[in-house]
Parts: structure tokens; sequence; C-alpha cells
């Protein structure tokens, strides 16, 4: 799980690729899902989550003109 605290600390690609790493991941979780491979349910869930956040944040920093 990550922390708002810890991503706010990010500058703006950073937090652009880490996005893109976590949208990887959930591409790879859907698939185990599908396969039957996935032993914890919840990683999906954890991952949109995080996914969310780091995009809340992105727009945060999109909103009041903030770079990094």
């Amino acid at each position: 799980m990550l922390k708002s605290s810890d991503l706010r600390g990010l500058s703006l690609e950073e937090l652009r690729e880490k996005a893109m790493s976590l949208k990887k991941n959930l591409m790879q979780l859907r698939f185990q899902q599908k396969t039957g491979k996935l032993e914890q349910q919840n990683t999906l869930g954890q991952a949109r989550r995080d996914i969310a956040r780091i995009l809340t944040i992105i727009n945060e920093i999109q909103r009041t003109g903030k770079k990094k």
C-alpha cells in the first residue's frame, strides 16, 4: 500500500511512471485471476486504489500549477 504522504514527495514524472508501472501490474493480476492463479484476491483492489491515489495527486499538482 502506497502512502499519499510518500507520493507527494515525488515529482510529476515519477508519479506518472509509477502509475504506468501499477497499471501494467494490474493487467498481469487480471490475467492471473482469469486463469485461476491469483492467490490473494485483495491485491486487485489494492492495485486499483493505489492507481487512483496516484492519479488524484497528479491532478492536484496539475490544478495548482505546482511543478517539481
